[in-house]
């Protein structure tokens, strides 16, 4: 028996995205620069040896709303986009 749906045309194909890395890649490039420059300092203080499960813990941490009352919402999603992009680069 041949396949029911053979001669069926498929739809357009999913593209599946990274919300961190494009949070990160909108930021203007000084904004980006200082994320990321933040996202080492804490890596070498957090995570020294560039642990990259600590910094995803890390990452985790900040992007559920674990975060000291100097720092809003949108610098500890930033935040914690850049310490994903410094763990993968790792």
């Amino acid at each position: 028996m041949g396949h029911p749906r053979r001669h069926e045309r498929h739809g357009q194909v999913c593209e599946i995205v990274d919300f961190d890395e494009i949070l990160l890649d909108s930021c203007s490039p000084d904004v980006r620069a200082d994320l990321l420059m933040e996202a080492r300092l804490l890596a070498g203080v957090f995570a020294p040896g560039g642990d990259a499960k600590a910094l995803a813990r890390l990452a985790a941490q900040l992007s559920a709303g674990e975060r000291d009352r100097e720092m809003d919402r949108a610098h500890a999603r930033r935040l914690a986009a850049a310490l994903k992009r410094v763990a993968r680069d790792a």
